[in-house]
């Protein structure tokens, strides 16, 4: 048993009661999760990937998984809903709510499942198995252990060949306990030729400590593509760990585009394996922290096969005593040649007291390549400001335009309207000074 860790005593201690699926794989997959959790222990700032961010406040506390099912009224949880994304699944303290979900139209979208894992696991299981905590992997991940131990209520998300997904689909996982620890789980399989747009959506109906464990697995075939939407706005006083597996394949394309805005401490994963030539990713990223918030992104694009393009832009906004941190890896493995990869990383520190870490990694191991990577931390450019204030300006409003407008890039990547707006609006109020 792990010694030290309230957090992980309290949830292994209290050992899911989950039912017992008639499925040996997936009992087998919870049973090797359990055994692995209880062998692993928290992360601390000696730990090299964890260096940056003290996550001992979280070790202090004893969290429990949620043992009553939750309920929660239409009213309560439709203003967080998208007026473009009528496909929806809701998860309310990692529990499936099926009274506010609403699965796709089979006659508007034949082939296409959307549906909560748990339900759906034995129907689709030729599909799930090979894919289901196979990707976001546990041997080495306390945090991707303990998810897959609580393994049951999940998004799944299967888009037939050549399936195109006019709308996205929204993934919506709302904080209402206190002091519960949630694990939210999303398998998405785009198999050959689909399109779609999935949006991962977290956010609270309180504001008191909380922890959400999340672990997505995304799967593109040949040619698929797929718009990855995420955002973070938990509680100010929450823990929300993430991890995400992406695996491409043959010409495929991946966009993501993640925004992170609460949490009082926050790490998410991203790690993207190209694994077939000519496949393409898009990363962009915007973290907007403020007060004592913790805000930690760590990326690894993996470029294992030739002629793979990746782009990543990151940007952290901090103001207060708010401390960011971004580590992103790029690695090219050997043989994979004519490898187009660039990275930017961005930092914008709006106090004395705020602070930023980045660390950007190129790991090249082919010759025939074409790589890149900077980092910028630092003010406003005065010159900048001048220019506007030239123009007629106050001080204070050049001020906040030009922080609006850098954190605005990143926002204006996303393609839901309805959610840019929202997102737009938050980081107008947050970067507006008086």
């Amino acid at each position: 048993m792990v010694t030290g860790s309230s957090y992980l005593e309290s949830l292994l201690q209290g050992q899911p009661q989950l039912p017992s699926s008639p499925l040996a794989w997936l009992n087998q997959l919870r049973a090797d999760a359990v055994d692995r959790a209880g062998t692993l222990k928290v992360p601390t700032t000696r730990d090299e990937e964890w260096r940056f961010t003290d996550i001992s406040p979280l070790s202090r506390l004893s969290f429990q998984p949620v043992r009553t099912e939750p309920s929660l009224s239409a009213a309560d949880a439709e203003h967080f809903y998208l007026e473009e994304a009528t496909i929806r699944l809701v998860f309310v303290d990692g529990v499936y709510a099926p009274q506010l979900s609403r699965q796709p139209d089979g006659a508007k979208d034949p082939g296409l499942v959307v549906t909560n894992l748990s339900e759906s696991v034995a129907a689709y299981t030729a599909a799930i198995e090979p894919h289901l905590g196979r990707h976001a992997g546990f041997q080495d991940n306390v945090f991707t252990a303990l998810n897959t131990a609580f393994l049951h209520d999940g998004a799944l998300i299967i888009v037939p060949r050549n399936g195109v997904v006019d709308e996205p689909v929204h993934l919506l996982f709302i904080a209402t306990q206190k002091e519960a620890a949630s694990h939210p789980r999303c398998l998405l399989i785009a198999e050959s030729g689909s399109v779609v747009t999935v949006i991962e959506d977290y956010v609270a109906l309180q504001e008191d400590a909380y922890v959400t464990n999340a672990v997505t697995e995304i799967v593109l075939a040949d040619n698929a593509q797929v718009d990855h939407i995420r955002v973070q706005c938990d509680s100010t006083e929450a823990f929300h760990i993430a991890n995400c597996a992406v695996s491409l394949a043959h010409a495929s394309r991946y966009r993501s585009v993640s925004v992170a805005l609460g949490a009082r401490i926050s790490r998410y994963n991203l790690n993207t394996l190209l694994a077939a030539e000519g496949a393409e990713c898009t990363i962009d990223g915007l973290a907007l922290i403020t007060g004592r918030q913790l805000a930690d992104t760590h990326t690894c694009i993996d470029h294992a096969k030739p002629h793979g393009t990746s782009t990543q832009s990151h940007k952290c906004i901090v103001d207060g005593a708010a401390h960011a941190v971004f580590n992103g890896k790029i690695m090219v493995r050997p043989g994979a040649q004519r490898t187009d990869s660039s990275q930017s990383s961005r930092n914008l520190l709006l106090n004395a007291k705020a602070r930023v870490d980045t660390k950007p990694q190129l790991e090249i191991f082919a010759d025939d390549v074409k790589c890149a990577h900077g980092a910028t931390v630092g003010q406003l450019d005065n010159e900048e400001v001048f220019y506007l204030k030239s123009r007629g300006l106050s001080e204070t409003t050049a001020r906040n335009l030009l922080t609006y407008a850098f954190g605005a890039e990143i926002i204006d990547r996303i393609s839901i309207a309805s959610l840019k707006h929202r997102l737009e609006q938050t980081v107008l109020e947050q970067t507006q000074r008086n």
